[in-house]
Order: C-alpha cells, then structure tokens, then sequence
C-alpha cells in the first residue's frame, strides 16, 4: 500500500477510534449498543472525516511542526498532529453567546453537538425499553428491603476496578431513592438500575441468582 493513502488510513482509523470512545463511555452497560444506530455512525464518521481533512491541510502547506530533515520522524508527527490535533479544533467554538441566562458555544462543536446528542437520544429509548423488560424480570419477587442491605454490597464486591468516584455517586443515589415516597416494588427496580449503570447487567444477574433465596419477599 502507497505510504500515503496508509497514512490517511491511520488517520481516519485514530478518528474513529476517538469518536466510537467518547459514544461507548456514555453507556456502560452496553458499550457496543452505543454505535449500533444511524446518528452513532454519523458522528464517528465526522470524527474519521476531520482527521482525514487536517492531514491532507499538513501535506498541502507542508507544515513540519518544528521537525527539521524529513523522513519518518516527520511523517509520523504529520499523522499523529491530524489524528490528535484535528479531534480538539473540531470540539472548539469560536465564540460564545447568552442566551437565557446560558452559555452557548458556536463553532463546529454546536454542529458536532447536534449528531451526538441524537446519537444519545437514539440509543435511550432502545435501551430503556430492554432494561425496563430485563429488570423487571430479574428482580420478580425480591423485596427491596432485604436488597437495599445487601445487594449493593455484594455487587461491588465482585467487581474489583470499580473507580471510587462512581461509588460514592452510587451510594448518594441509592440514599436519595431509601427515602423517596415510592412503592417498594418501584424501588426495588430502580436499585437495580442504578446497580446495572455502574456494575453491567451480567454482574448484577450473576448478584441476584445468587442471593435470590436471602432477598425474596
């Protein structure tokens, strides 16, 4: 392959790769899902697309970023500049209004912003219907007092990388819910969808199985 059309292969490819992670790390229950939709594709697509088109503006003005001689060093700051570089102008705005007492960014990040919040909107509701159906299901039968003082526990247990951040934000959500006006059988659904945003639904199922007996109502 031509070293050139690699170079702009390796580029798109970084551009993917950065668009595809920031749309997976907003779902970490199911990653994958998070590109499975139309406005997902999109995005990354732009992503690739603004990698490509800062290195074909490196090779048309020849910029070197301060390398002197050429050959391979050169070539690989060219494409490590468009693969990087291009990601960080494409989330700047030029400029910011008010509007209603809010800040508001104008420059390619407002268009970039559009795609991935329907991006996000998309990938809500096909995911709110699965896991309304999958907990549902999974917590049939469990009492929410009995779950409320174990179930937390034992899931963050099993886990063993859990960064402390999302602990901390875990136990302030499930305090809210402990003393909100809600049935039991609501809240019992509502723990175990907070348990499945931080821990996955494999590790919550492999939870509850397992102490199904020591939780049932």
């Amino acid at each position: 392959m031509n070293a050139t059309i690699l170079d702009y292969v390796i580029v798109a490819a970084l551009g993917i790769l950065v668009g595809s992670g920031e749309l997976v790390s907003r779902y970490r229950d199911a990653p994958a899902r998070a590109l499975a939709n139309g406005p997902a594709f999109f995005y990354v697509f732009l992503n690739a697309l603004a990698s490509v088109s800062a290195l074909f503006a490196i090779h048309t003005f020849n910029w070197q970023f301060g390398v002197t001689g050429g050959g391979e060093t050169l070539r690989w700051t060219q494409v490590g500049a468009a693969g990087t570089g291009a990601m960080a102008l494409f989330r700047s705005s030029l400029f910011t209004v008010q509007a209603g007492g809010q800040d508001i960014s104008i420059g390619p990040v407002t268009f970039l912003q559009v795609f991935r919040d329907a991006s996000d909107r998309a990938v809500d509701r096909l995911r709110a219907r699965t896991r309304g159906i999958d907990v549902s299901q999974l917590m049939e039968g469990i009492s929410y007092e009995k779950a409320s003082r174990g179930l937390t526990t034992y899931c963050l247990a099993l886990m063993q990388n859990v960064p402390d951040d999302e602990q901390v934000g875990l136990t302030k959500s499930l305090a809210l819910l402990d003393g909100a006006d809600i049935a039991p059988e609501i809240k019992v659904r509502i723990l175990a969808l907070n348990l499945m945003n931080v821990v996955g639904p494999n590790v919550l199922k492999a939870a509850v199985d397992s102490l199904r007996r020591q939780m049932g109502e």
